[in-house]
């Protein structure tokens, strides 16, 4: 889009890749803004700020792209995204959650979503350890304030001049979901119902207590024994059928 007040997202390559195509990626900048293009928006990755430790952040490639934008006469919208990239549509390049937070998955894989396979799904945490402290003495919400937070110290000298606006990212894609619907492995395709992830342990007990609180302990086992799975259509499940399906029903609710 090149038009007035139009927002451009950087491409991946372009973000990662700084220090290795700059004068290349200068040139685009320039070229963005000569056709109008008043913006463009950046993913500031976990996976890259913080791989080399707990609270160890390098924001210094980061710092040349924002200066170039800057100098482009570009504004930067930056987006805080805390999940992993490569498998989702669009994907140009492979970028993991960092690799300390993925050995401590390799040691408890019930921070990963998981559906009723097992099937761990490493693109983000889950919000059933979003109060956990299970990083380091830090609970994922620590974790991703921690870094809005190095973020911001960074640069807040460019805040209202370059940076007008920073966006938040959580869950698969940076959207705020459950990655019910996996389409990079493959397990998925449209217009399937997808598969509840609710069964790793923290999740599990969030679904128990919430169960026992309405008095029906007997809820809090799983997800629903009727809703198909991934590439089920919603009429052949007891649990979406548009008519008298069970999300109708007490239990659905």
């Amino acid at each position: 889009c090149c038009s007035s007040n139009c927002l451009f997202r950087a491409p991946f390559a372009a973000q990662v890749a700084i220090l290795k195509r700059e004068r290349a990626l200068e040139i685009a900048l320039h070229t963005l803004r000569k056709a109008g293009v008043e913006g463009v928006m950046v993913d500031v990755w976990w996976g890259i700020c913080e791989r080399a430790g707990p609270r160890v952040y390098d924001f210094s490639a980061y710092r040349r792209l924002f200066h170039k934008c800057a100098a482009a006469g570009l504004k930067v919208q930056a987006v805080m995204s805390y999940h992993a990239a490569g498998g989702n549509v669009g994907d140009t390049c492979k970028i993991s959650l960092p690799k300390w937070v993925l050995d401590i998955g390799e040691r408890n894989p019930d921070i990963f979503y998981t559906d009723k396979q097992m099937h761990r799904n490493k693109e983000c945490l889950s919000l059933g350890c979003d109060e956990v402290p299970l990083f380091w003495g830090r609970t994922p919400v620590d974790m991703y304030r921690d870094f809005v937070d190095a973020f911001a110290n960074q640069f807040d000298y460019l805040f209202g001049a370059v940076i007008t606006e920073i966006t938040v990212g959580l869950g698969p894609a940076g959207e705020l979901r459950y990655p019910s619907y996996p389409e990079g492995d493959g397990r998925w395709r449209f217009p399937g119902v997808g598969e509840y992830q609710c069964c790793d342990r923290y999740m599990l007990a969030d679904l128990r207590a919430a169960a026992r609180a309405v008095g029906h302990p007997e809820w809090g086992h799983g997800g629903p024994h009727d809703a198909g799975h991934y590439n089920s259509r919603s009429w052949e499940t007891g649990f979406f059928v548009s008519q008298g399906g069970n999300w109708q029903s007490e239990y659905g609710h």
